[in-house]
């Protein structure tokens, strides 16, 4: 596949039990383009029927997929990663059009995507155990791990790719089975995936991909099943809460990946240089639609000045436009409902006080919004405690590290944190932020080597690292004696 023959090629059926087929009922929905809104295709709707499909396919396919070897589930993995990486071009424009992102974005999302494949083909072959003689003597102790089976995949639009991938490639390694449900925005990306790990050999039943419409009840009907024993979830925590409570119902193991506020604090004697190039690193990729994306700036008096006008010039140097302009910098937000929910924000802010220093004003068709930089935040307005998701960047002055340190904790969320300053201070205060995860002096933390998570209500579990594929495993222990 190339780029210039992506619009009359893309998959846009449902994967079922190894075949692509059209909806039971022969419903499809548009797939939009956001810097325009033209229609890209029309996907299958999955109706009530596949999603049961789709959870018989997987539960037939467990019992060979979770005794197959690993090294030979670890050489799919690795010829997904080759393929890719082949079409690393074709996979970015798929996300741009779909998505809205810019160029750079989708490539690095590609980049980032594919090596999941890579890290979890040599996760595969090193699922750790343990043999032991238990303290009385009496017993070996051995700790084994078993592939916890059918799994739901449910995964957002702002990464549809890297959602995706950091979910797949873990099952896939662990031996589990699988049921993709993309956004409802983003399917493509979704698909194009799963013909992909079809390319490198992956066996009928062990990937599925469904587009249920309306998703709550199709999703509900699906964690139901006897057989889905796993949910891995990225999304907001208002759904997050609401899938929770359907995995009480028959105790589903459920990792969730949840909403962000993250705070990023610019610590007295930071290199102020630094600090503006990592924050607008922390802020704009992926166009702040981004549960890492920093929200909320805490900047201290002695530098917020040189702060706030050092970012604006690097915002207002930004190139926006669609992403297929490969020059451009800042794409669309998805829909212009988001882009929608972001201007009411800056409206918000500015009729609580705040100033606007660059942007805020969409203009032109699509779902465009411009770099935009506020001043005169107050910590606990609206915009302060509300995950923005898009290229806003808020700023509270603050005189008191301190107050800094208790202000960035006073939130429900807890993924992640950015920090500023001289090295030591600024790892002591990272120590003392209630996250997953502390950037310090750097705008960037994802890798697939790190465990990826938060605390509070940004989520549960991890993914990526080693951690990443025991999501998906279940602790054996087996006593046999001395």
């Amino acid at each position: 596949m190339t780029t210039t023959d992506i619009r009359t090629s893309l998959f846009r059926d449902l994967y079922i039990d190894g075949v692509w087929r059209e909806g039971s009922e022969g419903g499809r929905f548009p797939v939009l383009d956001p810097s325009d809104g033209s229609t890209i295709t029309e996907f299958a709707i999955a109706s009530e029927a596949d999603c049961d499909a789709a959870v018989a396919a997987a539960e037939a396919a467990l019992p060979a997929w979770s005794a197959t070897a690993p090294r030979v589930r670890s050489e799919i993995l690795r010829r997904a990663w080759e393929i890719l990486t082949a079409e690393a071009d074709v996979f970015a424009e798929i996300m741009v059009r779909e998505n809205g992102k810019s160029w750079s974005d989708a490539k690095g999302e590609a980049g980032y995507a594919t090596e999941f494949f890579r890290w979890f083909a040599e996760e595969a072959v090193r699922i750790p155990g343990d043999w032991r003689l238990s303290p009385a003597g009496d017993k070996r102790i051995v700790v084994t791990h078993r592939p916890i089976g059918v799994s739901l995949l449910i995964t957002p639009w702002n990464f549809p790719a890297a959602m995706a991938t950091r979910k797949l490639a873990p099952a896939l390694a662990a031996g589990c089975t699988t049921i993709l449900k993309p956004a409802r925005e983003t399917p493509l990306t979704a698909a194009y995936m799963v013909d992909v790990l079809e390319r490198a050999g992956v066996p009928r039943g062990v990937v599925n991909l469904v587009t249920p419409v309306p998703t709550g009840p199709a999703v509900a009907r699906m964690l139901a099943a006897p057989a889905v024993r796993k949910l891995s979830f990225t999304g907001s925590t208002e759904v997050g809460r609401e899938l929770l409570k359907v995995c009480a119902d028959r105790v589903v193991n459920a990792s969730m990946e949840l909403g962000g506020n993250a705070p990023l604090i610019v610590l007295p004697g930071a290199d102020l240089e630094q600090a503006v190039d990592g924050a607008f690193l922390a802020k704009m990729r992926n166009g702040g639609s981004a549960c890492t994306s920093a929200n909320r700036f805490y900047v201290h008096e002695s530098l917020h000045d040189g702060f706030v006008a050092a970012l604006t010039a690097r915002l207002a140097a930004m190139r926006v436009g669609p992403g297929l302009d490969r020059t451009n910098e800042l794409g669309a937000l998805v829909s212009t409902g988001e882009r929608d929910k972001v201007a009411e924000l800056v409206d918000r802010a500015v009729e609580e006080g705040a100033s606007i220093a660059i942007g805020g004003t969409p203009s032109g068709a699509g779902a465009f919004y411009p770099p935009t930089l506020l001043t005169g935040v107050s910590h606990g307005s609206t915009i302060n405690v509300t995950e923005i998701f898009g290229p806003v960047t808020a700023v509270v002055r603050f005189t008191d590290v301190e107050e800094a340190i208790a202000q960035a904790n006073d939130s429900e969320f807890g993924l992640i944190a950015y920090v500023f300053g001289e090295e030591r201070a600024a790892i002591q205060v990272a120590t003392r932020l209630d996250v997953g995860m502390v950037a310090v002096n750097r705008g960037v933390v994802s890798d697939p080597a790190a465990p990826f998570g938060g605390t509070k209500q940004s989520g549960l579990g991890r993914e990526g690292a080693g951690e990443g594929i025991l999501e998906f495993l279940e602790t054996q222990y087996i006593a046999v004696t001395a």
